[in-house]
């Protein structure tokens, strides 16, 4: 009860209350200035009441045909226009307005300038480090793979000679970083979508207390709304008194806008610029299993040590000097020489984001040509499964082909919402052929693909909307190493001890299910 009643009266709820306040505002405002012309053309033209009712009224239904027009006609996904249409049709001029001004999911003009310079002066950083004949002699099949990366992202660099080490839970995970962490000879960088108080944070936090001491240089970002509840609003300014260097991505202001949805959903740490961390646990207490909200929590993380963490350090660098705006040079964080570790594969990191930062879908589509590729497996985790037609079309396509795919979902959700949502979406995939699996010991919170022992992606990207078109991500895809060998493992154990759900499973509740179908319709929009 004390929690649901925390959730209830915490900062994020009250943005979202004052988000729905100042839309109903800005209609009122809309539709008290339509009154006020009414009255006062009345008022001294009491005969035009007429026309003027017609006028308005052919004035809003133009208003509703130019506005659909627009949308049908706009750059984005299908899925998005269907139910913006719904929405403009149903509620008239009410609908147009909330088109108007959340419709927009990228951000501003001056930030995507930034962006696009901050790029350019990765480039020196980020040439490439095979020829396109070399990669395919190195990754076989799969060089199409990493060249379509690299040819979408060309800061995407495919890397040889990199350490991996995979981590089956958020508990492995913390005891590697921690150690990690106090071996950091320069400097340390940690971006989050959540840092909470507790346990797991006081103990990363002394250890960058005692960095900063030692002359180390700290960063941290973290995500405003995603700690929202988490930590108090001038926790920065109380990081930054103790000598770290600290922002808050992308910080609440209370307008129109739905900018607020490009939310930096990235995990990624950077130690020294040879070692680097990323996958899908933050840093707070359920993510290791400190506490247990809903059941066991199975988390996820990926460890990579040598060249291929450059990739890491130009993802933080980028987004850092976008909050702050700032230019710096990039060359006092990048090693001019790395340790070369042989037989361990190769490792292509990417980051993924809001367009036009991103002139393609990149976690969409590196999932994708995984199926695309696959011959024999291919095994899925994610904690939320609300997809587009297109990905729907790849997973069902793959397993029609009779490779086997395999998805592994939560049975204890940490949202009802989502997860009501993600299981509307089993039955159409199960009768195409796909494995779902839901994990009974808990809570899965892991994003992570792997392919026929070859190939694999460890990272932040849900299947899900807002990973895949809203959010700023990242992940590594890896082909050949260590920690290809060390997820699949973990896949076979995990899925020894989750429930395989069959299509009568999936048809429980009819009325419930179809809810949820509509709620499905509208899912993109937010």
């Amino acid at each position: 009860m004390k929690r649901k009643l925390k959730k209830i009266f915490s900062r994020f709820s009250l943005v979202a209350l004052t988000i729905i306040l100042i839309f109903f505002v800005a209609v009122a405002l809309f539709v008290g200035a339509i009154y006020v012309v009414h009255e006062v053309v009345i008022f001294y033209y009491p005969k035009t009441q007429l026309y003027l009712m017609i006028g308005i009224t052919l004035l809003d239904w133009l208003i509703m045909i130019i506005t659909t027009l627009r949308v049908a006609n706009r750059d984005m996904l299908p899925e998005t226009k269907v139910p913006w249409i719904i929405c403009i049709i149903t509620f008239n001029i009410v609908g147009v307005i909330a088109y108007i001004v959340f419709s927009s999911h990228r951000p501003s003009k001056r930030q995507r300038g930034r962006y696009v310079s901050l790029i350019e002066r990765s480039v020196p950083y980020s040439r490439r480090k095979y020829p396109k004949e070399q990669t395919e002699q190195l990754l076989g099949v799969w060089a199409d793979e990493s060249e379509a990366l690299a040819l979408a992202s060309p800061t995407a660099v495919l890397y040889g000679g990199t350490k991996t080490e995979y981590f089956p839970s958020g508990e492995q995970f913390v005891k590697r970083l921690l150690e990690d962490l106090k071996q950091a000879q320069k400097y340390i960088f940690l971006e989050f979508f959540i840092i909470e108080k507790g346990k797991l944070w006081t103990s990363i936090l002394e250890i960058l207390k005692q960095k900063v001491q030692e002359g180390v240089e700290v960063r941290v970002m973290y995500d405003d709304i995603g700690c929202m509840g988490k930590v108090h609003v001038r926790y920065h300014k109380t990081l930054r008194k103790m000598g770290i260097k600290c922002v808050k991505f992308n910080k609440f202001v209370p307008v129109l806008s739905n900018v607020h949805n490009n939310r930096d959903h990235r995990k990624i740490v950077v130690i020294d610029g040879t070692v680097g961390y990323t996958g899908g646990i933050n840093l707070a207490d359920e993510y290791v299993n400190i506490v247990q909200y809903f059941g066991h929590w199975k988390d996820s993380a990926v460890r990579l040590e040598g060249e291929g963490v450059k990739s890491f350090a130009l993802m933080f660098l980028r987004l850092y000097n976008i909050q702050t705006k700032t230019a710096e040079d990039f060359s006092p964080y990048i090693p001019e020489e790395y340790e070369t570790y042989e037989n361990e594969g190769f490792v292509q990191p990417y980051g993924d984001g809001p367009r036009p930062l991103y002139g393609k879908h990149l976690g969409e589509d590196v999932y994708i040509n995984i199926l695309n590729g696959a011959k024999r497996y291919v095994y899925i985790t994610t904690p939320y499964l609300i997809i587009d037609y297109r990905l729907r079309e790849a997973l069902t396509l793959t397993a029609q082909r009779g490779v086997d795919v395999r998805i592994l979902t939560p049975h204890i959700p940490d949202k009802k919402i989502p997860f009501a949502l993600t299981r509307s979406n089993y039955l159409a995939l199960i009768k195409g052929g796909v494995k779902i699996y839901e994990y009974t010991p808990g809570f899965v919170h892991a994003k992570s693909f792997v392919c026929d022992d070859e190939v694999a992606v460890v990272g932040t990207i849900n299947l899900d909307y807002r990973s895949l078109l809203f959010h700023f991500e990242d992940a590594v895809l890896m082909f050949k190493t260590k920690a290809v060998e060390q997820l699949k493992a973990d896949m076979d154990q995990t899925f020894e001890v989750s429930a395989l759900q069959t299509a009568e499973d999936a048809k429980k509740s009819v009325v419930w299910r179809w809810l949820c179908e509509i709620a499905k319709l509208f899912a993109p929009l937010f």
